[in-house]
């Protein structure tokens, strides 16, 4: 089984890709026709955000990681 978004199977993968791409959609792209950001024409954002702003904010709701149990080794 592969686990890209292209071919995952599992959902929770699916709707994290769509999250993704409709924050670049939002709010990197700049559109043809308002020559902005749809973000920045609803006034949500005064700036056009870069793909690295957005991994920043992903990186900043991650939980942090806890310590871990002790280690036991497997008896074969």
């Amino acid at each position: 089984m592969r686990l890209t978004n292209a071919f995952s199977k599992k959902f929770e993968n699916h709707v994290n890709a769509l999250a993704l791409y409709f924050m670049f959609y939002n709010f990197v792209r700049v559109h043809k026709t308002l020559r902005m950001s749809p973000a920045m024409a609803a006034g949500v954002s005064q700036t056009l955000w870069t793909m690295e702003d957005i991994a920043e904010r992903i990186e900043a709701r991650r939980p942090k990681a806890g310590p871990r149990g002790p280690y036991k080794k497997r008896a074969f």
